[in-house]
Order: C-alpha cells, then sequence, then structure tokens
C-alpha cells in the first residue's frame, strides 16, 4: 500500500509554474540593455525557485521567465503583451522605455476591464518617467525604480554643492523620459543655483544616433563644466565615448553612467568626474551587498554580464510575497496585496528595503549618488564590467529624503 501511495505521488503532475512575461528590447539597438535585464530576473527566479518556490494553498508552485522580443517598439510590445495574454500570463515585466510602457499600460486598462477573469498586472522595474505614477497611474501598474523626479533631485543635491560649476549642458534622448528630464533639470537647477547658466540643450533621436561626435564638439565649444544626461544604454555609451575623443573637460551627471560599457568607454578620464544614482551599486559597502555581488558573479561571470540592480530582485520578492499574502495568483487580488507592502530585505539578506506606495504604486527606496574611481581606491572593491574603474558613494539617501508627492488619481475595480 505504501509503495502504490508512493507511485501515485510520485507519478502526480507537478503544479504548473506561475510565468512572469518579460517583454523588452532584447535585439536592436538596445539589446544589451535587455538582456541584461533578463540576467538579473533570472537569478532572482532561480532563487525563489531554489528556497522551494511560491507557497500557496494548493502548494509550491515555482516561477517561470518567459521572454518576449519586444524590439524597443510600442507596437511590437503591444503584439508580444497579447501572445502573452494569450497564454493567461497575469505578471508582465517591462521598463527599458516609458514609451513603451505607457503603451502597456493603455493596453492593460483596456483589457483588464474587458477580461476580468484574465486580468494581468504590469511591474515595472525601468520606466521612470513620473507620468506613469502621476496623471497616468494605473491599479494595474507598480514602478519598482525611483522615478526621473526622484533620481535627479538627487543628483542636483549633489550638483549645486559644486561651488565652482557655472555652466551645464543638457543633453538627452528624444522621447517622453528624456524630455522629462531636460525639463525637470532646467527648473531644478534655476531653483537651486540660479547663479549657473545652461549653455546647452540638446534631444536626439532615441537609438538612431551612431555617430556622437558633433554633438561632443558642441558640448565642447560650449564651455560646460558638466553635463547632465538621462541616457542609456548605446545612447550612453557612444555619447561619453565621443566627448572624450574630443577632449571634454566637463563633470558628467548621469542616471546610467556606471554600466552597459560607459565605465570602459570613458576610461581615466572618468576618475572623479562621472557620476551616476541608483538605488544600489556593488561598493555599498555592507556584507549584505557583498554576499549578493558574490552571487550574481558567480552565476554571469563574464565581465560584460556585469550589470546588477537591487530593484529587480526586489521587484520578484515582493511579487512572491503578494502572491503568498493573497493565497493566489488573480491579479486583483495580488495588487491589492502589494499596495502598502514594505520590503525589509530579508529574503535578500538584508539587501534594500522600500516600501509601495499605495496611493500611486511608486516604491519609495533609498538612493546613492557614487563618482567612478579607480579599482582598489578607497571605497572600490569592485569594478565594473571588468574594466579596471568603480563606483564609490558620494552620498546616500534614505527613502524618507527621496519621496516626493503624487498627482495620482486612481480608478480602482
Amino acid at each position: 500500500m505504501l509503495c502504490a501511495a508512493a507511485a501515485a505521488v510520485a507519478a502526480a503532475p507537478a503544479a504548473e509554474p506561475i510565468p512572469i512575461a518579460l517583454i523588452e528590447g532584447l535585439s536592436g539597438s538596445f539589446g544589451n540593455a535587455g538582456e541584461a535585464v533578463y540576467r538579473n530576473l533570472l537569478l532572482a527566479v532561480e532563487r525563489v525557485n531554489r528556497r522551494g518556490g511560491v507557497r500557496l494553498p494548493g502548494g509550491a508552485r515555482s516561477l517561470e521567465l518567459l521572454r518576449f522580443d519586444g524590439k524597443g517598439s510600442g507596437e511590437e510590445s503591444l503584439a508580444m503583451l497579447r501572445a502573452a495574454l494569450d497564454r493567461r500570463v497575469a505578471f508582465v515585466a517591462q521598463g527599458n522605455s516609458s514609451a513603451v510602457a505607457m503603451v502597456l499600460v493603455d493596453a492593460l486598462n483596456k483589457h483588464n476591464q474587458r477580461e476580468p477573469l484574465s486580468r494581468a498586472l504590469l511591474l515595472n522595474y525601468s520606466a521612470v518617467d513620473p507620468a506613469l505614477t502621476n496623471e497616468k497611474c494605473s491599479f494595474w501598474h507598480f514602478r519598482f525604480d525611483a522615478h526621473a523626479d526622484m533620481r535627479l533631485a538627487a543628483l542636483i543635491e549633489v550638483l549645486q554643492g559644486d561651488a565652482a560649476l557655472k555652466k551645464v549642458y543638457l543633453i538627452g534622448q528624444d522621447y517622453s523620459f528624456g524630455q522629462h528630464v531636460q525639463r525637470a533639470a532646467r527648473s531644478r537647477i534655476a531653483a537651486s543655483r540660479p547663479d549657473i547658466a545652461i549653455v546647452g540643450d540638446e534631444l536626439h533621436p532615441i537609438g538612431r544616433v551612431k555617430d556622437f561626435l558633433p554633438y561632443a564638439m558642441k558640448i565642447k565649444a560650449s564651455g560646460a563644466q558638466a553635463v547632465l544626461t538621462g541616457n542609456w544604454g548605446n545612447d550612453l555609451t557612444l555619447l561619453v565615448r565621443a566627448m572624450r575623443e574630443v577632449g571634454v573637460d566637463a563633470r558628467i551627471y548621469s542616471f546610467y553612467g556606471n554600466a552597459l560599457g560607459a565605465p570602459a568607454a570613458i576610461g581615466e578620464a572618468g576618475v572623479g568626474r562621472v557620476l551616476a544614482v541608483a538605488e544600489w551599486h556593488p561598493n555599498v559597502d555592507t556584507q549584505a551587498s557583498r554576499d549578493f555581488h558574490a552571487e550574481f558573479r558567480s552565476r554571469f561571470p563574464r565581465p560584460e554580464e556585469d550589470y546588477q540592480h537591487a530593484r529587480m530582485q526586489v521587484m520578484v520578492e515582493m511579487l512572491v510575497a503578494a502572491i503568498e499574502r493573497a493565497g493566489s495568483t488573480e491579479a486583483t487580488a495580488v495588487a491589492s496585496a502589494l499596495e502598502g507592502m514594505r520590503h525589509d530585505g530579508r529574503t535578500l539578506g538584508g539587501l534594500h528595503t522600500g516600501t509601495m506606495r499605495a496611493a500611486d504604486h511608486q516604491f519609495i527606496q533609498p538612493l546613492v549618488v557614487s563618482v567612478m574611481d579607480r579599482l582598489g581606491a578607497p571605497g572600490v572593491r569592485y569594478d565594473n564590467e571588468g574594466s579596471g574603474y568603480g563606483f564609490r558613494t558620494v552620498r546616500s539617501f534614505e527613502a524618507r529624503q527621496t519621496e516626493q508627492p503624487h498627482g495620482c488619481t486612481m480608478e480602482r475595480p
């Protein structure tokens, strides 16, 4: 009898995994950024599965990460969303374009109203246009990254402390996020340091410029002492490489200057001059941070794979906690469980904390501004992408310091 029962249990099908659909540009100009996201989410999914998966009343279920190449296009990403929804996926992850995020949020608003039995959530790890948690906020959207105004406020806090700085050049990508950063940066600099002149305010096509030398020459001719940019991916790498080639002698205040080839492209010229803002970086000097970095590098050892984010790990951990709290994978129940949820870092060995603000679904978390330096310099235990250059902390901001008012009027089901 016992043998028969054991055989029956062994023959019973395992519970289906819970799918997460990654809709991202996995090819084209920003394919490297999409693949970097995939590695981060894969590590998070594997960690959850190693500890037994997601605990539900009917038994534990593993997570499964599905890849959908949206090619950085709103139209292609919308087609991928339809494909994911056809597979009854309830959790969609996207973030490398605010314009694409807007398209997906609008589509999910309509789908979830029309198909209440197959609703889905958008989990946003990088689309930082503030509109997504303000006038375009949605019950079906949760942002786990600090939005552009939060990141910009931290950068400007550091920038305004440079008393010798008198000339700043603004350059960014010509889409919703880049446009917002330009407007907000001009406004914040005028308010905090009216003595600083904006000597350039330039937007360029996103993902289509192959030669940034003309832009770099204009920056040099302007006499700018600092460049502020929200550029990311190859648009950032090519920009900073061109600036180095023409000898631009300016500090770079960036959102994403600490990875995806930028440190190697900048080289020695970036020491003490290239700043970045993020929720975390490898040289945050805590045991949890060192353990997380070691885990990532063990899983993805090649230098070109070295691009990791605490917020993406937190996003998956909070999704799991919300599913377990709801006792269900149904999107409405999980969304309700996510609202107001606090991440205390325990499932990540103490790494990172924050709270998902219920009113607008914006994750409120600490931020760190860091500056590029040589590997082995004080505060630089690790370099980025094997470049010989890493980033050390310049200033840390607690979650309460990064929080900003919102203009969200959310419609709930």
